[in-house]
């Protein structure tokens, strides 16, 4: 049985993966649906992406 910190480690990458798809996601929509650089979904799309990339990035750092 997989101890608790490695659950909360994989599931952490997944949700944080998932944060990255949708900010893809309402990037992809927004733009197509002609929306400009300063549309709301394009500033909601960046934030998801950066919160995703961060999360996994110091998710990946030295563990004690």
């Amino acid at each position: 049985m997989p101890e608790p910190r490695d659950v909360h480690r994989a599931s952490t990458r997944v949700l944080s993966a998932a944060m990255v798809v949708i900010g893809v996601v309402l990037l992809a929509v927004t733009l197509a649906n002609g929306g400009g650089p300063f549309a709301v979904g394009v500033f909601m799309g960046l934030l998801f992406v950066a919160a995703g990339a961060a999360r996994l990035y110091l998710e990946r750092g030295e563990r004690p």
